[in-house]
């Protein structure tokens, strides 16, 4: 009886609709990080482990009154932001990046934390102001959200770094940011890219941009990686070459192939259709998430149900556009297919924090 009380309760919590998309996006991921992987049992036994810590993480969430995530709002923030300067100080520098921080039991990435932290913070804080919201407010909404941002460019991690601010455009767009300042703040940040490219970007991103423009200019350096994956992708065809029979995967020609690539491993292997389904299955799960977001009870759960969503969208779409070579490489996994347990742990609790919403939001009605 105590077990059969405690299912109902946790599935009185879960959008059904929502959970099985997403199971079959991490189904699909299965398959593909084992045919990317060289058909290693090890390396697909450790993604079901992080599917099972993440699904763990994500049912625990939808427990997670709104209500109480208002008040870890501003501690996670600030945790965040003491373990971003740490990771100045004292982080682990990991290929030319200082962007992990050593804890003695445990080594983290603050910035991961940060994709959660600041939409969270943005929107306890929109919401308190909700009575009396100025353009002041907004004003210092943007501050919350530019010093994690200029602490992470610092590491450097421009990619994180740009998805970050998304995340928290999202939250201040979706809180009634006045139309005229959209306009002047991209006019103006037209105007300030000339001198971002000359004064504030490292070589390598600069690199990365123009290789992005021109692939063909370093064949076997910086853009062998776009080169690999725009043949990987066209190679599919219709219909794909099939499961495992991959070429440019197999014959290790397709680097980072179970992570940043996957997108280009999974359209050789299951063409045009296969990238179709893909398309449609994170077109459903944005629309299901925010048609939950959009009848949430409070702009606080508005706010952060829509910038949740909106951000998986982001990552889903940067990843699909920098292995297509539309976009630079900026590192980015494509969400629930890559390899990783971050990444996954990430997206699979922020889709618990929407489902709580929406489930507390009903528990109230009735």
């Amino acid at each position: 009886m105590v077990i059969k009380f405690w299912l109902r309760r946790l599935f009185s919590h879960l959008d059904l609709p929502l959970v099985g998309m997403l199971l079959v996006l991490m189904a699909l991921s299965s398959a593909v990080v084992f045919s990317a992987s060289g058909s290693s049992l090890d390396k697909l036994g450790s993604q079901f482990v992080n599917m099972g810590v993440a699904l763990v993480a994500m049912l625990a969430m939808t427990l997670l009154p709104p209500q109480r995530l208002m008040q870890f709002a501003l501690p996670l923030y600030l945790l965040g932001l003491v373990l971003l300067v740490g990771v100045t100080v004292a982080g682990d520098v990991v290929n030319g990046a200082r962007r992990w921080l050593n804890l003695g039991v445990t080594r983290v990435q603050p910035s991961e934390l940060m994709r959660l932290a600041v939409p969270l913070m943005l929107a306890w804080y929109l919401h308190t102001r909700q009575e009396v919201m100025a353009g002041r407010d907004f004003a210092l909404a943007a501050l919350l959200l530019l010093i994690p941002v200029v602490l992470i460019l610092k590491q450097p991690d421009l990619g994180t770094a740009l998805l970050l601010s998304a995340s928290g455009f999202y939250v201040l767009f979706l809180g009634g940011l006045s139309w005229r300042i959209l306009i002047v703040g991209a006019v103006g940040l037209a105007a300030f890219m000339p001198i971002a490219w000359y004064y504030l970007l490292h070589g390598y991103q600069r690199q990365r941009v123009l290789t992005m423009l021109d692939p063909s200019s370093d064949p076997l350096g910086a853009g062998y990686h776009i080169i690999q994956a725009t043949i990987a992708v066209g190679s599919g065809g219709l219909s794909g070459k099939g499961w495992l029979r991959g070429t440019q995967t197999h014959l290790d020609f397709l680097p980072e192939g179970s992570t940043d690539f996957i997108f280009a491993v999974y359209s050789e292997e299951f063409g045009l259709l296969g990238n179709l389904v893909l398309l449609l299955l994170y077109s459903a799960i944005v629309w299901r998430g925010l048609g939950l977001a959009i009848n949430a009870s409070s702009l606080f759960d508005r706010l952060l149900s829509g910038s949740i969503v909106l951000t998986f969208f982001t990552y889903a779409f940067v990843n699909m556009g920098m292995v297509s070579g539309i976009l630079p490489v900026v590192g980015v996994p494509l969400p629930l297919v890559s390899y990783g347990g971050t990444s996954m742990l990430t997206v699979l609790v922020g889709f618990g924090i929407v489902m709580s919403i929406a489930s507390h939001k009903k528990l109230v009605k009735t």
